[in-house]
């Protein structure tokens, strides 16, 4: 296999994210000393070239196309510190050669993608270009247990495909060797797979010739601009290199005006160790970016042979960290373990499998969960990258990291989740305004990142009821974080303007009042007042036709929830209040209505009812508190509704001392007298006992009644009563059982401890029985 292309151009073929091909690929370029460095990777992202070899960069980084109409599309480029293309751009850069990207652009690349997509060639919603290694491009099949892969590992004695490339490549340390050796494995893996990719996969096969014809003619162009094809090295994924040593057939003028396109923009962002890794599902990464970064400072420093005493002394440090010694003679045995398993393949250098092995065996003491974790933390690691500010940012990026500074928020983009508890309150020990609101200012990015769908910070309970001041968020920096900010930028060239915009969206769309005043709780926390008077606008104008009482409801409650910590936020909610009286005495004066459900829509209406009281208590100055009242007692007198809610109305006027205790008695009676069938007296009882119960019990009066209602009737009755009283007295607590079951012993005349002793006591057998039959009584329509 010929090194070079036919015009004396050099072809270095690499698996991406391969600390040897990066080591290689640096001695190959310091013997040859090359005018021009050409890598595969979106031509039109040559220009990124000068941030990402920028002294303050450090990887990983990766370099993300978007499309500027929707759906957005992404395409992604990532880059380790040990990539081989990162250190030839870096050697270019210290060497004074030229360096450019030279595979089709971004704009073309995310329009095939988009077309295979639909072609369902791709279900992948984000586009990773980059994943060719030395194996060819990767697909899901290449997991299968019968592909190519898996064999060759197996017929080399490997537990898989990474170990015996790691052995056979990665501590291949003759410079020639490994060149000579990768190019030919490639080209014989090519020949292999090609004709089965041409007919199960003949849309990628034709995705990549293009991609190679682009190439060729890149390096064509290269040539003609003054370089001497023996003074150019190209940079590729082995699978194209034995396709990019002919320079023959490259894409014509015509067929590159017919390409495709999107319109697209190009930025850098930080990226991860955790995304690189397979863990995270990326085709194209390794298992341990850590553990190949070790491999690469160890090569860089010309030490090779310390990694293993490196990773074993780094695993038993994070044990030690969290509370398991271990001593330095178990890694020196550990270290031995792992050389001599190396030894048994045919090895120079442990593999990360040996390690693990050797880790497990003699720092887990032979239990992997014991190494877990620290296996996790040395493998993978929770690097992310770094740019310097205001390189090649899109405008909403930078206004986000602008907002991070400003906030003392930069410490929190970590891969690592951390709490961080917010307390709005003016903080008066401060001198200047944003000090002294520095948490609010937090709390209303927050909300707004939250709004655009942007993952940065999440919400959680405080803790504290009823505690409008306090937020408690958990903060967590990611790639997918970096790229919903990016998408963003079809909203708005800030943070604040795409909020409004997606804000303006949902309103638009709102058809319901409930949906609607969550938006106006949206724009008060978010701190956009002119999206809260929009927001009540459109409230106003559903809130017109609407009879919904549990919508209504429902966003009184939110209305009243805003105005309540409108100080906190300091938002003006003084236009919201006639707003919350409209929706009250609209709710009110529907309640009769809309109490005539059936018993499956009684329970939401029993939540409106606790919600509507709920505001004429906080808010009795400015709603209708007398309507309320009289709305209720007109419910609870009425025979024609729902009888839970009757009996709810009823227990809602006891509980506010708005009827009297003869009234009381009085409903008691009509409602549990002989006569009322059984599903409206006991359906009427299991409403009023849902609130103020310890008043009830204090009225024995209430549980004669009952108990007389109860003898007086007949079986069939009394099975459906039982339905409402078990469900009822299902949801007392076991000292109001305790209680209950102490009136009724003294109500008959027996010991009341004795009788409360049994009543709450456990069910004999044949009661047992007694209630499974009654399962299946036949309950008509309830």
């Amino acid at each position: 296999m010929k090194a070079t292309a036919e015009a004396g151009v050099h072809i270095f073929g690499v698996r991406h994210l391969s600390p040897g091909g990066a080591k290689h690929l640096l001695e190959y370029l310091n013997e040859l000393q090359p005018t021009a460095v050409l890598i595969e990777g979106p031509s039109d992202a040559t220009d990124e070239i000068r941030h990402l070899t920028h002294r303050s960069t450090k990887p990983p980084v990766a370099i993300l196309a978007f499309t500027e109409d929707l759906p957005v599309r992404t395409a992604l480029w990532p880059l380790a510190v040990y990539s081989p293309e990162y250190q030839g751009m870096k050697w270019a850069r210290d060497n004074g050669a030229e360096a450019a990207f030279i595979d089709l652009p971004s704009s073309v690349t995310l329009s095939l993608q988009d077309a295979m997509r639909r072609d369902g060639i791709s279900g992948r919603e984000e586009v990773k270009p980059e994943a060719d290694e030395a194996g060819g491009p990767f697909t899901e099949g290449d997991k299968e247990q019968e592909s190519v892969y898996s064999r060759i590992a197996r017929l080399a004695g490997e537990h898989d495909y990474d170990m015996y490339w790691e052995r056979n490549y990665e501590h291949n340390a003759n410079a020639g060797a490994y060149r000579a050796a990768i190019l030919s494995f490639s080209a014989e893996m090519r020949l292999l797979s090609e004709s089965r990719e041409q007919q199960e996969q003949p849309k990628e096969h034709a995705y990549n010739a293009l991609r190679e014809a682009y190439m060729r003619r890149q390096i064509r162009e290269t040539i003609a601009a003054g370089h001497a094809p023996d003074k150019i090295v190209v940079i590729c994924g082995a699978y194209h290199a034995s396709a990019l040593a002919d320079l023959s057939d490259v894409l014509n003028d015509k067929e590159l005006e017919g390409l495709p396109s999107r319109s697209t923009k190009l930025t850098l962002m930080p990226y991860s160790y955790y995304k690189l890794s397979t863990m995270s599902g990326y085709g194209a990464g390794n298992g341990a970016p850590q553990y190949f970064e070790m491999m690469w400072e160890t090569m860089a420093a010309g030490r090779p042979e310390e990694l293993a005493h490196l990773y074993l002394s780094t695993v038993a440090s994070h044990l030690r960290s969290s509370g398991t010694h271990r001593s330095t003679a178990e890694v020196i045995e550990a270290v031995r373990l792992a050389e001599s398993l190396a030894a048994l393949h045919g090895g120079s250098a442990p593999t990360l499998r040996d390690l693990r092995d050797a880790a497990q065996t003699l720092l887990g003491h032979g239990e992997l969960s014991v190494i877990a974790d620290a296996l996790a933390r040395v493998d993978v690691g929770t690097a992310i990258g770094h740019l310097a500010d205001g390189v090649s940012q899109t405008p909403i990026q930078d206004d986000l990291n602008r907002l991070l500074k400003r906030y003392k928020l930069e410490k929190y983009k970590s891969t690592v989740a951390t709490e961080l508890p917010l307390d709005l309150r003016e903080n008066r020990r401060v001198s200047s305004e944003e000090a002294a609101y520095l948490d609010l200012n937090r709390s209303m990015l927050f909300h707004r990142l939250k709004l655009l769908g942007i993952t940065f910070a999440k919400n959680r309970p405080s803790g504290q009821d009823a505690a409008t001041w306090a937020e408690y968020w958990i903060i967590q920096w990611s790639p997918e974080v970096e790229i919903q900010v990016v998408e963003s930028t079809l909203l708005g060239e800030t943070i604040e303007v795409a909020a409004a915009y997606m804000l303006r969206e949902k309103l638009q769309a709102c058809r319901s009042i409930a949906e609607a005043s969550v938006l106006i709780r949206i724009a008060c926390e978010c701190g956009m007042t002119a999206q809260m008077e929009e927001a009540s606008r459109v409230l106003q104008g559903l809130a017109v036709d609407s009879r919904d009482v549990v919508g209504i409801a429902a966003a009184a409650r939110e209305l009243a929830t805003i105005i309540g910590f409108g100080d906190i936020r300091r938002v003006d909610t003084l236009p919201l209040t006639p707003l919350l009286e409209e929706l009250f005495r609209r709710g009110c004066l529907f309640l009769p209505d809309a109490s005539g459900c059936n018993d499956e829509a009684a329970g939401q209406m029993i939540v409106a009812m606790n919600e509507l009281n709920a505001i004429s208590l906080d808010h009795s100055e400015t709603v209708d508190e007398a309507l309320w009242l009289q709305e209720l007692l007109h419910l609870s007198e009425r025979d024609d509704r729902n009888p839970r809610l009757s009996g709810f109305a009823c227990a809602i006027l006891m509980e506010r001392g708005a009827v009297s205790a003869e009234e009381v008695a009085s409903e008691v009676s009509r409602r549990l007298s002989p006569g009322i069938p059984a599903d409206l007296g006991a359906g009427w009882f299991e409403g009023l006992s849902m609130r103020n119960r310890y008043g009830l019990l204090s009225r024995m009066s209430l549980w004669e009644q009952l108990n007389d209602y109860i003898n007086a009737l007949e079986d069939d009755e009394f099975k459906r009563a039982l339905v409402f009283l078990r469900r009822a007295f299902g949801t007392f607590s076991p000292r109001e059982k305790t209680m209950i079951s102490e009136l009724l012993g003294e109500l008959w005349g027996v010991d009341t401890e004795q009788a409360a002793e049994i009543l709450t006591g456990e069910l004999k057998e044949e009661e047992v029985k007694m209630l499974d039959d009654l399962n299946d009584f036949d309950f008509g329509d309830l």
